[in-house]
């Protein structure tokens, strides 16, 4: 599909997980309140746990109580891509991809009235990314010093 890294299937099954490649190359979900991320509130930043890229920033991360971090904005306008998901017999979703491998990452709502600067709600799967932890006295997507 023309992403800047791309695998074939058994190169990303040697490398994720059962479950990490269920829900990143086969779109699947983590259950609800169980990933590793719902909760946390640590400065840093958020990567796509199959490629690396940066997606999103703790600055923009919310608790929205669903049960999936909760994320207002990505990182940068081109570090993920959207498509309609119609997986779920009438009701349509916005699905959430990572813009350099095509990782399945969740879902975005719209207008669902949180107090957010976007009224956008981009619910991802923890076990999708991989946070890292910003070093003290920065800010993720500043320089030091």
């Amino acid at each position: 599909m023309g992403y800047e890294v791309e695998k074939t299937d058994a190169q990303w099954r040697e490398e994720l997980s059962d479950e990490e490649y269920r829900v990143l190359r086969e779109a699947g979900t983590e259950r609800a309140f169980t990933g590793e991320y719902t909760d946390t509130k640590t400065v840093g930043v958020y990567n796509c746990r199959a490629c690396g890229a940066e997606l999103f920033r703790s600055g923009t991360k919310f608790e929205s109580h669903c049960g999936w971090p909760s994320f207002y904005d990505p990182a940068d306008s081109d570090a993920v891509e959207t498509r309609v998901d119609t997986s779920l017999p009438g009701r349509p979703r916005t699905e959430v991809l990572c813009a350099t491998c095509g990782s399945h990452l969740g879902h975005v709502f719209e207008g669902e009235g949180y107090g957010t600067p976007t009224d956008l709600r981009y619910c991802i799967n923890s076990i999708a990314i991989r946070h890292v932890e910003a070093e003290p006295g920065t800010e993720p997507g500043t320089e030091a010093g």
